[in-house]
């Protein structure tokens, strides 16, 4: 756009010849307007304001009535909004009401539509009990004033505190700039060819420093400040922990060559963002906005003392002689262990030099730039390079993050040390990511992985080629699947402990089995006779049910070959010949844990175990860890003190440091440590996020239920079934009634409706003889409750109708994602930040 028809003399003194800075803040009406809606939503209408107005001119008498109401009030909202929303939504849900109710006199239909829009399905009762309290309160207090009160912060007077717009425009004493002429007709001046080293660039400065009487040298206020902008932007950046292996000095430095050299903004951004990484934006920013005055500045030279000015230029020359670097090479400093540690010595005998010469070490900034000696660093580093070529390729300390392991599967590892991590940063995300962005949420799908390839030496194990009693055990089964085929020769033919790290569903199970067998097979007599007596199998679960779960499955595989399994838990007590006639246990951490304490009782029982199966072995880091801990630690002194052979085996889903918890079962990490990541799920995930904008608690609530009520819908439209999970018991009732009602109001509520099978009749009626009201009622419109405050014959029954297909959602809580198997095709998980 031209600009408008103003004299020059008129328009040197105004902003219109000035170039559009897209970083200042844009001075038109709707950013204004915008900022004056902010501030009066800040400013309106708040529980604690409603507190003061009622408590303050009150006696003593009067106050404790009104504090009662104001605590009736607070538990009456808290039934409405729920218990699971935490205080500030709870009071946000009371201004609310208060507004709605302070007026009326009864509680009405629009009221009850309002309250329903916002909150969803919500009991009557406590929306009278609100009411009540409301009228109570208004009444002990002057209905005017309380009216005045809440219209005075519904009205717009907070629109009026900040300055009216247009008075406060902006002028500068800019002009235009001449156009630089590409030749000067001048005789007599020739281009000088300059080093752009940092400190030649000091030497040809002469104009910005004055002398004074005595050959005193002090740079100007001004300059000095300016001057400071690139060593303040360095140390604040090393300060951070970023770029450890660099010192200031080095860093300046080569920060100084690029803000010197002739390269664009635009060339200069990506060579910085190389070199300093992500954590280097503002800086950045801030260096390039500045270039001008860092470049035209003396940089990192303090006021010089009497006697220093002498010795300026020797120095000056010495460090620009040998500390040149080349342009194409000034971005990357590598430094060495030793060499580090050398510096390190270096600047410390440096320091002791300055206290013995001078008796202060006040500008030790500057002399450590003047007095460093780079050839003697480069003398040093050449010999520890050296020193190195004979130096044994492994040393004591291994580096974990450097060693391929055969059997470990990890995409993310692998992508770490890749050049895509600048700087160390993990903040990228795969490709093919789709993103949405709307007023009520921000939605990010990341696509499920592709399956890892089948290598050349991967075989399947077929079934078929086992001994006989692996094909006892395994009958009915055509070949193991893929992560089982790599682990089978390890843990079906070697007592080598294991760690197996596998998503859900990836057939771990199986692998315990393979374990079992090789125990089994240890203590086989030619005749096909199996000792019995000679060993135990412990089997420990993270909870009672998974654990009498376990104890099914692996009594029906076992049955063939007549080995015993029974669960020792707080429920399932076994006396001590029942003890000596089980070959596998399955139990708990707890309760093995007293077991195993015990000096005299069942000293026996530990003695004889040949095999420990530690399940969720990631429970590790959790509340119950210091239990698992003990346990292990107790298997491994029993091995060192008894020497005798006790295999560990640790399955776990999802184990980010495989390597020490790999260190803490004793695995040898090259032969039995096995870890496949999310490329060898049977069944691939993707994982969609989606993230509420809104920043009011009620608000949140609303929208988050709107967009799991849009999720939910999107999957049984397409035939899945989902599950949501919630964080509290009484949030499984909430959310399922809440769908509900929002599939009868937009009229979908047959989408969800079950089919009618053969048996359905036969099923509705075990639900209907059930004692909980809530499920029954949910159980035709086809949705579920499970958590663990449930009988647990409520909860087998509703994970028996979701596994037939009758109900289309299950709401449940955590206690359903152990163990339990259940065919959902999607999952969402609700979480609120509290």
């Amino acid at each position: 756009m031209s600009p408008p028809r103003l004299t020059g003399a008129l328009r040197s003194f105004s902003i219109v010849t000035k170039k559009e800075d897209l970083n200042e803040n844009v001075s038109d009406l709707k950013l204004k307007r915008m900022k004056k809606r902010e501030l009066f939503g800040r400013e309106g209408l708040t529980w604690q304001k409603i507190l003061h107005f009622c408590t303050d001119h009150q006696d003593k008498m009067k106050q404790h009535a009104v504090h009662q109401e104001l605590k009736n009030l607070l538990s009456a909202a808290k039934e409405i909004v729920g218990t699971e929303n935490g205080q500030e939504a709870v009071e946000h849900a009371a201004v609310f009401l208060f507004e709605i109710f302070h007026d009326k006199d009864h509680v009405g239909r629009q009221e009850t539509e309002a309250i329903k829009e916002m909150f969803g399905p919500f009991p009557s009762s406590a929306a009278e009990l609100f009411f009540a309290c409301v009228v109570r309160l208004v009444d002990s207090l002057n209905y005017s004033g309380m009216k005045e009160f809440i219209h005075s912060y519904r009205s717009p007077h907070t629109l009026h505190h900040g300055s009216s717009f247009g008075c406060n425009i902006a002028f500068t004493h800019d002009c235009y700039k001449l156009d630089p002429l590409e030749e000067l007709l001048c005789s007599g001046i020739q281009n000088q060819n300059m080093s752009i080293d940092f400190h030649n660039f000091l030497k040809t400065q002469p104009s910005r420093m004055n002398v004074v009487n005595d050959g005193e040298m002090f740079t100007t206020e001004k300059s000095w400040m300016n001057g400071a902008i690139l060593r303040t932007e360095v140390e604040k950046y090393l300060n951070e922990g970023n770029m450890i292996s660099s010192s200031p000095e080095d860093l300046c430095t080569s920060i100084f060559e690029m803000l010197a050299s002739h390269k664009s903004n635009d060339e200069l951004q990506n060579e910085l963002f190389e070199l300093l990484g992500p954590e280097g934006l503002e800086m950045i920013y801030t260096l390039l906005q500045k270039r001008e005055v860092i470049v035209d500045s003396p940089q990192n030279i303090p006021p010089l003392s009497r006697g220093q000015s002498g010795n300026l230029n020797d120095s000056v020359r010495k460090l620009s002689d040998e500390v040149t670097r080349p342009a194409y090479g000034c971005q990357v400093t590598i430094h060495s262990e030793q060499e580090r540690h050398l510096m390190k010595i270096f600047r410390r005998e440096e320091k002791r030099e300055r206290k013995r010469g001078k008796g202060t070490d006040d500008v030790e900034c500057s002399d450590a730039i003047l007095n460093f000696d780079p050839k003697e660093m480069r003398t040093q580093r050449e010999q520890a390079l050296l020193t190195a070529r004979h130096e044994p390729v492994l040393g004591r300390e291994r580096v974990y993050e450097r060693i391929k392991y055969p059997n470990v599967y990890d995409s993310y590892a692998d992508a770490t040390k890749t050049h895509a991590f600048v700087g160390g940063a993990t903040m990228l995300l795969p490709l093919g990511i789709r993103r949405e962005n709307t007023k009520m949420y921000e939605e990010v799908e990341i696509p499920p992985n592709a399956p890892m390839p089948i290598g050349f030496e991967e075989k399947p194990i077929y079934i078929t080629e086992l001994d006989e009693i692996g094909q006892l055990v395994f009958k009915g089964m055509k070949r193991l699947n893929r992560i089982q085929s790599l682990v089978f020769e390890t843990a079906y033919n070697t007592n080598e402990n294991l760690l197996i790290c596998a998503p859900t569903g990836a057939g771990k199970t199986n692998i315990a089995m393979l374990t079992v067998l090789h125990e089994i097979r240890l203590h086989l007599q030619p005749g096909g006779i199996i000792k019995k007596n000679e060993f135990k199998i412990v089997y420990v679960a993270p909870m009672k049910a998974l654990a009498a779960e376990m104890t099914n499955y692996f009594s029906k595989r076992l049955e063939p070959l007549g080995i015993a399994v029974k669960e020792l838990t707080g429920d399932m007590q076994l006396t001590k010949g029942e003890i000596l006639q089980t070959q596998m246990l399955v139990t708990t951490p707890e309760k093995w844990d007293v077991v195993t304490r015990k000096s005299v009782g069942d000293i026996a029982l530990s003695q004889i175990v040949r095999l420990l199966i530690l399940d969720e072995v990631h429970l590790l880091h959790e509340d119950r860890g210091p239990v698992l801990e003990s346990l292990v630690a107790r298997t491994i002194r029993q091995v060192e003190s008894t020497q005798s052979m006790i295999r560990i085996l640790g399955l776990s889903a999802t184990l980010p440091n495989y390597l020490d918890v790999a260190t803490f079962l004793h695995v040898n990490p090259y032969i039995g440590l096995f870890f496949f990541d999310s490329r060898f799920r049977p069944v691939p995930l993707g994982q969609t996020f989606v993230g509420i904008k809104s920043t009011n608690k009620i608000q949140q609530i609303h929208d988050m239920e709107e967009v799991c009520y849009n999720k939910v819908v999107e999957q049984v439209k397409a035939g899945h079934q989902v599950m949501v999970f919630v964080h509290a018991r009484n949030a499984t009732v909430r959310t399922a009634m809440g769908l509900i009602e929002m599939a009868k109001n937009r009229g979908e509520a047959c989408v969800f409706q079950p089919d009618q099978g053969p048996d359905y009749g036969q099923c509705e009626k075990q639900v209907h003889r059930s004692r909980n009201k809530q499920m029954k009622e949910m159980f035709p419109e086809g949705f579920g409750i499970h958590h663990a405050g449930m009988l647990r014959a409520d909860r087998n029954l509703m994970e028996s109708m979701f596994s037939r297909g009758y109900l289309k959602v299950l709401v449940c809580t955590a206690t359903l994602a152990w163990g339990v198997n259940l065919p959902a095709h999607a999952v969402i998980i609700k979480v609120l930040n509290t």
